[in-house]
């Protein structure tokens, strides 16, 4: 047994160091070849016999064969499954934790109970969000974690710091997006408007609205309030 389980251990060590060894070669090869690809986040087995996956870039995806010698960009389908396998990737490599989502830059709403949860990251100038919120008006029992995202201009984000920066910041949000009020001149701290720019682009949330569920579902655009409320009857409480 004990010799079985010393050849085991070196088998795996071996395999370790040639997986090693074959990604100092595509690093090596890759990086003198193409500038661009000198910083490479991670080389990983992919999917398909041969080749080889890199990722840069937090989440831009390329593939490769054992030596660095051909690049590939693009999606890879498994046929026999019918499914884009780069997609489920970067899916997965921009996934949003509901849970790790740094509330202290949000705007927090809270409606009757609030027990059901909803985070939504939301540029002020955007029409699509305006009649998001006049729908989200029609749900009920609810805390929304709001992330202002001004992605959309100057305008934007000289908004999203009046409302940030007012005294009750909810209100002011309701009264621009709801009322069409204009949020009035005001200026305090606007680090978190950074932050949460730095986190949407790290998450490649390229739209508004973009709502994200406390099962970390995330749904892209202006949906109803039906559907709103279909997807808080999902969550498990």
């Amino acid at each position: 047994m004990n010799l079985i389980k010393t050849t085991l251990i070196a088998a795996s060590l071996l395999a370790t160091l040639c997986a090693s060894a074959q990604e100092a070669v595509i690093r090596k090869n890759l990086g003198e070849r193409l500038p661009q690809l000198q910083k490479i986040d991670e080389i990983r087995k992919g999917p398909m016999p041969g080749l080889f996956e890199v990722r840069v870039n937090d989440t831009e995806i390329f593939y490769t064969d054992a030596e660095g010698n051909f690049l590939l960009q693009g999606s890879l389908f498994d046929t026999k499954q019918r499914r884009n396998l780069t997609e489920e990737r970067v899916d997965k490599l921009t996934a949003i934790s509901f849970d790790a989502l740094p509330f202290k830059d949000a705007i927090t709403i809270v409606r009757g109970n609030g027990k059901r949860k909803l985070a939504v990251f939301e540029d002020p100038n955007c029409s699509y969000c305006k009649r998001f919120e006049r729908d989200l008006q029609k749900v009920d029992n609810i805390t929304i974690h709001l992330f202002l995202y001004p992605i959309l201009g100057p305008d934007s984000n000289e908004k999203s710091k009046n409302i940030w920066c007012a005294k009750d910041k909810a209100k002011a949000w309701q009264d621009w997006m709801v009322r069409e009020q204009l949020p009035a001149v005001a200026s305090c701290d606007i680090a978190a408007l950074t932050r949460n720019v730095a986190l949407g682009q790290k998450h490649k949330i390229s739209g508004t609205p973009t709502l994200v569920f406390a099962d970390s579902v995330r749904v892209p655009g202006a949906i109803g309030p039906g559907e709103v409320e279909k997807h808080l009857a999902t969550v498990k409480n």
